[in-house]
């Protein structure tokens, strides 16, 4: 069943992130650490907004999930004033990104490459993920649609999100569910979709 996510799901969102977070597939042989790409894409979103955090739940345990922020510009300031402190002493800024760990930490310590200017008439974005064994049944369409209502309930207008233009499967979904290209300078085309949420 889909349902909201509870803090017990906390583990369970980090493991469902590490791995599909290689295009969709196990990522502990491309990033060992098994926090750092939680801390980055699916943790802080738990924390700072609960309430847009849903789970695929198979009657033991959560197996997908999609969590955002409502307010990209508003979750970037929390992320660098709140969340990034106490990870700095672990995963310090590398000076030179010459490894995959190192361009990650990046990422880590750039929450302001989120603030993008053609998609801010989208301010909410996310993040949906789920095991491959519950992939292609129907359940990302269920989560998406509990996560663009939430959102609508809020009043927030449009949503956007950020993927591998090279994930055809990812986008094949996307444009099922009526997301449409925003174009990023810089980006190659695909990278940026959006579309609006779901009215109360």
């Amino acid at each position: 069943m889909i349902r909201p996510y509870r803090p017990e799901d906390r583990a369970a969102v980090a493991e469902i992130c590490v791995l599909t977070g290689d295009a969709g597939g196990d990522s502990r042989e491309r990033w060992p650490d098994p926090d750092l790409l939680p801390s980055i894409f699916a943790l802080p979103y738990v924390d700072h907004e609960p309430e847009l955090a849903f789970v695929l739940d198979d009657g033991g345990r959560a197996v997908g999930y999609v969590l955002g922020t409502a307010d990209t510009q508003a979750f970037v300031k929390w992320f660098r004033e709140e969340w990034l402190p106490p990870l700095v002493e672990r995963y310090p800024l590398p000076e030179q990104q010459t490894t995959q760990h190192d361009w990650l930490v990046g990422l880590l310590h750039n929450p302001e490459r989120m603030q993008v200017d053609e998609v801010a008439d989208h301010p909410a974005h996310l993040h949906i993920d789920l095991l491959p064994a519950y992939q292609g049944a129907g359940h990302g369409r269920g989560l998406m649609t509990a996560f663009l209502r939430a959102l609508g309930e809020q009043g927030v207008p449009r949503v956007h999100l950020q993927m591998d233009p090279h994930n055809t499967k990812a986008r094949a979904f996307y444009d099922r569910l009526g997301f449409h290209e925003i174009a990023v300078a810089g980006f190659p085309d695909g990278a940026f979709l959006g579309r609006d949420t779901i009215a109360p």
